[in-house]
């Protein structure tokens, strides 16, 4: 039995004379006061908190407000669009749904990005930076390019410098915008019709040409949200599978298999290295050829090969055959396969086996019976960047190639012995040669050459390399007086050198200016060279000139005349006016180490392509797979 004394005492209240045992909801005053007290100093907390936050003794009341427009700056991730009429496929849409589509859509693709297989990471030491002169290059798809110019400076020369570069990259950005809005996908731009142009080398197939050769441009200046959208389409649309035509084996090369192995080493994204090879592999069935010598063209459904028509003889042509090294051995050191190189290997070993006319090379060489054809002769059309890519495969090499140097050195000797001519006046130009006689007569194409054999006296390092300096500098001015002797200012297709005429166009379809970069590249190769600022004076009154006469509102087109002032736009944006023009006059307008020439050359396109053992970013195969 429980003791009664040891029961806690109850407490009670009487209700109506009737006791009522103690609950929930009765207290005693000394429980009265401790609630009281929890509750006051629970107060004073909360509100001391509230009036000591920085933005509240800032400003009373303004909180709210400033954490509103934190929420505001936020984005669309936290705030909805306010109510709207959208219509999706013409019925009235909820505008918060519409959204949240769009929402979900962006992260799943910005997830799939994050996630997607690199199989290969791009080299962002020091090493690198000092061989392109960037901080963080864009690797897809996450760092910005920025670009560094040593040269900027605060005295007006500098300042002025900057200008001029920065007005050639926005003409930069006004033609690929306008290609992006007029022509995305085809191969190049009408810019005055505005739309696409489907009369190019590569016909009517939407190959993206423009797109693959502007990449390294924009890289190059830093135009990084252009690049990520040139990127993202070779990922996903770039393909031959529905290509069923003739395509040019020399075009193809040097625009697209050039544009996607520049890319690969300034970046490391091997989406390029692998997209250059699968165009390379497309190309081969076109050396199917007793001689091993490339036909001109190859239908990539059928894999038939075959030369142009009007070619002599049904030869191949001197500059095209001639114009797949830098790329073909390049490409089989960064694969570790080495078919691309023994192809052009076999071209080099087999043309240097033949009987040369007078030590000149004709521009014409039939793949059946490996004889020459007609004996035309031209570092112009048809010539030209045959020799450039022997002294360019030296250099590329690091000085290993020595078949290429000696075939140049033989070339150079005949070439300065039989063409090189001297006007009347006293301009040094390089004449063509049909069957021994001359053609007094200059091609824009032939302009190139200034800077060929300024690097040339640069980079040989022989008896010869004064006067192929000194050459170069003759033929330079030679191609700007044919500039300065027009009306727009712009070179014409092709100059000549009479009693009369000195650095002239005489015939009609010589006259036109379709945009061409070869005397721009001389004037930077001689700039970088020499640094005598006339390069930069010339190269500044050509950028002007392409502004002042061939830009319309729909990107810039080549003229029809470039002696009358009010002339005819021919309505072609070139893909190589934004690959090469206008690369080359922005790093005319750039310091020394943006793309240095000791580190890198250019190929015909004037896509950079890195010197082996010189340049980190050359991305050698190695057996066990790993890339350096």
């Amino acid at each position: 039995m429980t003791n009664p004394s040891l029961i806690l005492p109850q407490y009670h209240k009487y209700l109506n004379g009737a006791p009522v045992p103690f609950s929930r909801r009765t207290r005693r005053n000394s429980e009265f006061c401790l609630v009281a007290l929890v509750f006051v100093s629970l107060t004073i907390i909360c509100f001391g908190a509230v009036f000591y936050l920085p933005e509240f003794k800032a400003s009373y009341g303004g909180t709210i407000n400033n954490v509103y427009k934190h929420i505001q700056n936020a984005g669309p991730e936290l705030l909805l669009p306010p109510h709207g009429n959208a219509k999706h496929d013409g019925v009235l849409e909820d505008p918060h749904a519409a959204w949240d589509k769009k929402a979900l859509f962006a992260k799943i693709d910005e997830d799939y990005l994050d996630k997607r297989k690199v199989l290969e990471r791009p080299d962002t030491g020091d090493a690198f930076k000092q061989n392109i002169n960037v901080k963080n290059i864009s690797f897809y798809p996450h760092a910005e390019s920025i670009v560094e110019h040593n040269d900027i400076g605060q005295n007006n020369e500098n300042i002025e410098l900057r200008q001029r570069r920065d007005k050639v990259k926005e003409m930069m950005k006004h033609s690929w915008d306008s290609y992006v809005k007029y022509a995305w996908g085809k191969n190049e731009l009408k810019p005055v019709s505005k739309h696409g142009h489907s009369g190019s080398v590569f016909g009517s197939a939407n190959m993206g040409v423009t797109i693959v050769d502007s990449l390294d441009t924009l890289l190059i200046m830093g135009l990084n949200d252009e690049y990520k959208l040139g990127r993202d389409w070779v990922a996903n649309n770039f393909t031959l599978e529905n290509v069923k035509i003739d395509i040019s084996v020399f075009e193809t090369n040097i625009r697209f298999i050039g544009g996607f192995l520049s890319c690969y080493a300034m970046t490391g994204d091997t989406i390029f290295r692998d997209k250059a090879e699968y165009v390379a592999k497309k190309l081969l069935p076109a050396f199917k050829t007793p001689t091993g010598i490339p036909h001109s063209l190859v239908n990539l459904k059928s894999g038939n090969s075959k030369n142009f028509l009007w070619a002599s003889g049904s030869s191949s042509i001197l500059s095209e055959f001639g114009t797949l090294h830098l790329e073909f051995v390049y490409l089989s050191d960064i694969t570790g396969n080495d078919i691309y190189r023994q192809k052009v290997e076999t071209i080099r070993e087999f043309v240097r086996g033949l009987d040369r006319p007078n030590g000149l090379y004709p521009n014409y060489l039939n793949p059946i019976t490996g004889k020459w054809g007609q004996r035309h002769v031209s570092l112009g059309a048809l010539g030209d960047s045959f020799y450039e890519y022997l002294l360019k495969a030296y250099i590329q090499s690091n000085g290993k190639d020595l078949i290429a140097r000696d075939m140049f050195d033989d070339a150079m000797a005949s070439v300065m012995d039989n063409l090189v001519q001297t006007s009347a006046s006293g301009l040094t130009y390089l004449a063509d040669m049909r069957f021994d006689r001359l053609e007094h007569k200059m091609d824009h194409l032939t302009c190139f050459a200034g800077g060929m054999f300024a690097l040339a006296g640069e980079s040989l390092g022989s008896d010869s390399s004064k006067h192929y300096s000194e050459l170069g500098a003759s033929l330079t001015e030679t191609c700007h007086i044919a500039y300065d002797k027009t009306a727009t200012k712009l070179g014409p297709e092709a100059f000549r050198f009479t009693d009369n005429n000195e650095a002239v166009a005489v015939r009609g379809n010589e006259k036109h200016n379709i945009l061409r970069p070869e005397t721009i590249e001389s004037y930077f190769v001689l700039w970088r060279l020499t640094h005598d600022n006339k390069y930069r004076e010339w190269g500044w009154e050509a950028a002007q000139a392409f502004e002042k006469y061939c830009k319309v509102s729909g990107g810039y087109s080549g003229i029809r005349d470039v002696y009358q002032i009010d002339t005819i736009k021919d309505d072609v944006q070139q893909s190589y006016f934004l690959a090469e023009t206008l690369k080359y006059l922005y790093l005319l307008f750039s310091d020394d180490s943006l793309i240095p020439l000791d580190k890198w050359v250019f190929n015909s396109e004037a896509h950079p392509l890195p010197v082996r053992d010189q340049n980190s970013l050359y991305r050698m195969y190695q057996s066990e797979g790993v890339v350096l």
